[in-house]
């Protein structure tokens, strides 16, 4: 009799966590939805980057936004360099002797690209740009799910997915580690969902499978 009562408690304990569980999960989604729209089809669609994919998920492809401040660097050439340069708007910067360039919604790489041909009709040797990001224009990511800090964080330059855990407090011992997901919009204000191997990148394995934040993504931890 002992075994039979001590057997119907172990079931109500079971069902009471597996009735938390869902309750958890259900109140986490709705968080998600509530705080950047994202349907559930989102997670249904969820799929590996591609190879070619992945080349515009990673490093270096922080898309620049207005409002964003930058600062240019001209190897040997310092009159041409600027301290800092104010993405207006429009999304054009103004760059020394070259003049006005589009640079909101551009990645640095490709902002870089075009500054060095500019000034690559003025000057005899082709020049080397560095172009860095010094403070963005308000952007947010948001870190959910099983962290010890989920919220809204601050976009304040190019941040990846692990920097972004660790702003997050990182996983919490019951979190998915390679089934995190990052939820983010495109142009066309669809959306799609791109698994994230966390372990993978930890162990060394993927580490180029790291994948750049833009304003607005979801870093979801299941």
């Amino acid at each position: 009799m002992f075994q039979r009562h001590a057997s119907r408690k172990v079931l109500k304990g079971n069902a009471f966590i597996n009735n938390f569980s869902r309750t958890a999960r259900a109140a986490a989604f709705a968080l998600l939805v509530a705080m950047v729209g994202y349907p559930g089809s989102a997670l249904v669609q969820a799929q590996e980057a591609s190879a070619a994919e992945a080349q515009v998920l990673v490093g270096g492809s922080y898309n620049i936004n207005a409002g964003d401040v930058l600062s240019l660097s001209v190897w040997n050439e310092p009159t041409l360099s600027a301290e800092q340069i104010l993405v207006r708007p429009d999304g054009f910067i103004s760059v020394p002797v070259i003049g006005e360039i589009q640079a909101g919604g551009s990645s640095i790489a490709e902002v870089q690209q075009a500054v060095a041909d500019g000034l690559g009709r003025y000057l005899k040797d082709k020049p080397s740009v560095v172009i860095d990001v010094l403070a963005t224009n308000g952007s947010n990511i948001y870190v959910l799910g099983k962290v010890a800090r989920p919220g809204a964080y601050p976009l304040r330059g190019p941040m990846d997915v692990t920097q972004a855990l660790a702003l997050g407090g990182g996983l919490n011992s019951f979190a998915a580690e390679n089934k995190i997901l990052v939820l983010r919009r495109d142009v066309a204000g669809g959306q799609r969902a791109i698994k994230f191997k966390y372990g993978k990148v930890k162990d060394g394995d993927r580490l180029g499978s790291n994948i750049v934040l833009q304003s607005g993504d979801v870093v979801l931890v299941p």
